[in-house]
């Protein structure tokens, strides 16, 4: 399926750089059942059109993703069979953004949290405002991080990083994900674009089919094994969207409370 417009997520052509950004920022760029949907196919659409060699993907206003939208998950919640129908979603949004051969920047320009995290691990190159934030929620959530992070982030951070952050569901700064290996750049936001901008123009002025021959062929193995592991860790997330835990996080959260979990 090839879609052209979008409710929720823009993008801008310029001097063949396609600027993506996720535009939700009253909600922090949180991920709803539409932007979920999109997700799905920008990427797919993006590695079609000819006027664009690079990609910027980005979120309006002061963050870059802060994960999925309480509204959303809550409504999953009350009908859980709502959570099976982005099962295959979720797959064809990690799945989309490793394929496409087009490289790509994350200009994380604030906070990248649960799906968020995904998003800018699926990247190629991540440049960070200073106060940004990154972190993988899903537990503190009472859910599996099943939408890619748990497939990614070992190959980038090494396993025991990325098993504490997984299973603490920590947010670390910027700079600290830089001493990681998981941020390239980390400059003042008002250096951001400069910054986006310099190495995207690196890649424009390039050899073109190089670099994405590089790209497909180093991240052959990773997407490989997001297509091994992904089936199992959607599953387990969606056994846990129904956990009396998951119920309890997020009334929690939009109750402004801590949450108390049973272990059930």
């Amino acid at each position: 399926m090839t879609q052209t417009t979008y409710q929720s997520v823009t993008i801008e052509v310029a001097d063949q750089i396609a600027t993506v950004t996720l535009n939700r920022p009253e909600v922090l760029n949180a991920v709803g059942a539409v932007m979920h949907a999109e997700l799905r196919h920008v990427f797919r659409d993006l590695a079609e059109r000819e006027d664009c060699d690079v990609v910027v993907l980005t979120g309006a206003g002061r963050a870059f993703c802060a994960g999925g939208d309480l509204a959303w998950l809550q409504s999953m919640i009350d009908e859980p069979d709502r959570f099976l129908a982005i099962l295959e979603e979720a797959k064809g949004i990690v799945f989309s953004m490793l394929e496409l051969p087009k490289p790509m920047i994350c200009r994380m320009n604030g906070d990248a949290i649960g799906l968020g995290a995904t998003l800018a691990l699926c990247c190629d190159m991540v440049v960070a405002s200073e106060t940004a934030r990154f972190g993988d929620t899903h537990v503190r959530a009472g859910l599996v991080a099943g939408d890619g992070a748990a497939v990614i982030l070992p190959y980038v951070v090494g396993y025991m990083r990325a098993k504490e952050m997984l299973l603490t569901g920590a947010l670390i700064s910027a700079q600290e994900g830089r001493e990681m290996g998981l941020i390239n750049h980390v400059v003042p936001a008002a250096e951001l674009d400069a910054k986006v901008a310099l190495l995207a123009g690196r890649l424009v002025g390039g050899a073109t089919r190089a670099i994405r021959y590089t790209k497909i062929a180093l991240n052959k193995k990773l997407r490989a094994y997001a297509q091994e592991q992904m089936d199992m860790l959607m599953a387990y997330e969606a056994l846990s969207s129904r956990s009396a835990d998951h119920a309890e996080a997020i009334d929690a959260i939009r109750s402004g409370r801590k949450p108390v979990f049973s272990g059930r």
